[in-house]
């Protein structure tokens, strides 16, 4: 039970409230029930596990698997859409399982973490991992069936979790990384052929590739070749993209995805200082949506690219709550 003393409209602090119970002579501390203390709480704790999974950033999940289906033919039906649900819980999961693996290295380099910080607990982070990838691969076996699982979530998750678990301090992290980006579009063609969707798969991982190995000096700082290198991978996924017969959808797309990440890397070139690769690498996971929408345009799909980069100011504005990085 919380004790306040709190002033209400025409008292002064310290006297109570007409209609409230105080000490002999009308004056006391006013208690108040205990259910905004618990509502704070339950914000608190809500916060610190939209941060732990980087909650507004899985809005750039979706698209990989849009893509995908569009290019195998498969269309944006529900069964299409509980794959990007399954693989929204597979992103969320790898987040969490990510500051489980780095909670002593966040320890140093990002004390404000919800772990090193103490609003969540490592083995709670642990459980959200597994409970989000068992979630993933359940709304997979109801939108899919048993081949999509066994043939794309289940080397995706497996992707996932190698790459949280050992392969990010190795030198093939980035490799691993934009693996996992690519299964991720390939996730959208369910049991089909995934062949169509290689050439969307391949863009959206050169643009991890790059991103990825720029994400390792978010701390430090970068070597201007790491922001020239991603600067390449950006440019070669977006020529990946565009096709002969671009139409206005994919050529407004593509240019939404040069005007959201060109600057910001063109920013590291001129200072490389970890601020401005923390902006950068933010800019490139929220650039995945332009990206996105002009793969659905290439796949004859204009109409859904529209959403995928209206999406983009969203991501934006909720990252500066929430962080993507």
């Amino acid at each position: 039970m919380t004790t306040a003393t709190v002033p209400g409209p025409g008292t002064r602090p310290g006297t109570a409230r007409p209609g409230t119970a105080g000490p002999a002579g009308g004056s006391g501390p006013l208690r108040l029930p205990p259910f905004p203390g618990r509502a704070f709480r339950a914000r608190r704790t809500l916060r610190a596990y939209a941060e732990l999974v980087r909650a507004p950033a899985a809005i750039t999940v979706p698209g990989d698997v849009l893509a995908g289906a569009l290019a195998a033919g498969r269309g944006t039906g529900p069964r299409t859409l509980g794959l990007a649900a399954s693989s929204v819980c597979l992103y969320w999961a790898g987040m969490a399982l990510n500051d489980w693996a780095d909670r002593e290295l966040d320890a140093v380099e990002r004390p404000e973490r919800p772990l090193p910080s103490g609003r969540i607990r490592p083995g709670a982070a642990l459980a959200t991992a597994a409970g989000l990838t068992a979630a993933g691969l359940g709304i997979a076996a109801l939108a899919g069936g048993p081949r999509t699982v066994l043939r794309r979530t289940l080397p995706l998750a497996a992707a996932v979790w190698a790459y949280d678990l050992g392969a990010k301090a190795t030198p093939l992290g980035p490799a691993v990384m934009a693996g996992a980006r690519a299964l991720d579009v390939l996730h959208g063609t369910g049991p089909a052929p995934v062949r169509p969707a290689l050439v969307p798969a391949a863009a959206v991982a050169v643009h991890t590739l790059g991103l990825t190995r720029l994400s390792r000096h978010e701390v430090d700082g970068a070597p201007p070749r790491e922001a020239a290198l991603t600067l390449a991978a950006a440019a070669a996924a977006a020529a990946g993209t565009a096709h002969r017969g671009t139409g206005p959808a994919q050529a407004a797309s593509l240019a939404l995805y040069a005007t959201s990440f060109g600057p910001a890397l063109t920013r590291v070139l001129r200072d490389p200082a970890a601020p401005r690769v923390r902006g950068a690498v933010g800019a490139g996971i929220h650039a995945l949506l332009p990206l996105q929408a002009a793969l659905a345009a290439r796949a004859g799909a204009p109409r859904v690219s529209v959403p995928l980069a209206a999406a983009l100011p969203l991501v934006r504005r909720l990252s500066r709550k929430v962080s993507s990085t």
